[in-house]
């Protein structure tokens, strides 16, 4: 299948058997990919786990050693791809000196925007990033958080399709965090597609349609919150119990009835909620006072450390 077929042109990523390898270390092995239209794809990994090389990938910065990277159909690291490709990096890349609009207008110079487009853009990029009563402010007298948003204002005035934001909230407060996911949930609405980079798991949870984890170099799993979920648990759920007892005793008499003790806490697999009086029943019956209980259905975090052994910043 060619670059240009009719086939592959409406699809705004397409990534097949992409392998990246720097020395004797195999960073991307073999990854396929599909990101169709108006979706937004949670990209999360473990530090080391091949995600910053295959966005690298993606916005043609790495050229793999085999496979490719399409954006609508044409190869990442072409014009006709970068102008329906938007990235905004984790790293700031502001001028402080400038205003706001000073900053937008020579981004949007760079993005190749003149004349009437270029003065539309940084209108919305304004409107679009709440900073239009902010446009005339020199960028170093701006808040942490207002920076991040003009930031990701920056790196998409051109209005691209497809936007990749790698860590768009790092570093910022819970309430411009939330006015940055109303900026996610605004470009969907606006019909971009979306690929979301993030440490917070509840920000995946929030944003994305479906998550791709990876880990050494491979796409280990992929699909909806939901699915994920179900894929590793089934219909699961943990038990966390605080038993007043001494660890040597707890540990006992977690381990014969099937659950680990983890800080002090013991956790005990379940199928039914109904599953939780047979343990309150068994406590009780072995003298053991309960401290505390909690039924817990597992999430995504549960699914990456189930899947990688690992927290997501390791």
């Amino acid at each position: 299948m060619t670059a240009t077929s009719p086939a592959n042109i409406s699809i705004p990523l397409q990534i097949d058997s992409v392998v990246k390898r720097f020395d004797e270390v195999t960073a991307v092995a073999g990854i396929s990919l599909e990101v169709h239209e108006r979706a937004c794809l949670g990209l999360l990994g473990p530090n080391g786990a091949g995600k910053t090389t295959l966005i690298r990938s993606i916005v043609g910065r790495v050229r793999p050693d085999s496979g490719s990277v399409l954006i609508f159909g044409q190869p990442a690291s072409s014009l006709a791809a970068r102008k329906e490709l938007g990235w905004v990096p984790q790293e700031l890349a502001l001028y402080p000196l400038l205003t706001s609009r000073e900053n937008l207008d020579a981004f949007g110079h760079y993005q190749g925007l003149r004349g009437k487009a270029l003065r539309e853009g940084i209108q919305w990029c304004l409107e679009w990033a709440s900073l239009a009563d902010r446009a005339d402010s020199v960028v170093k007298t701006l808040s942490g958080g207002m920076r991040r948003r003009l930031n990701m204002a920056a790196g998409l005035i051109h209005r691209p399709r497809i936007v990749l934001l790698d860590e768009p909230t790092v570093g910022v407060d819970p309430q411009s965090r939330n006015h940055i996911f109303e900026m996610v949930e605004a470009l969907r609405a606006a019909g971009a597609t979306v690929i979301y980079t993030t440490h917070y798991m509840e920000e995946a949870e929030r944003l994305c349609d479906s998550i791709a984890i990876v880990d050494h170099g491979r796409i280990i799993a992929q699909g909806s919150k939901d699915d994920l979920v179900a894929q590793s648990f089934g219909t699961r759920s943990d038990v966390l119990m605080r038993l007043a007892a001494a660890a040597p005793v707890s540990a006992a008499w977690t381990e014969a009835r099937g659950g680990t003790l983890q800080d002090g806490v013991a956790h005990f697999p379940v199928d039914r909620p109904s599953d939780i009086a047979s343990l309150l029943e068994a406590a009780a019956r072995d003298g053991l006072d309960v401290v505390d209980l909690v039924l817990r259905r597992p999430n995504l975090e549960s699914v990456f450390l189930q899947l990688t052994g690992r927290d997501l910043r390791q």
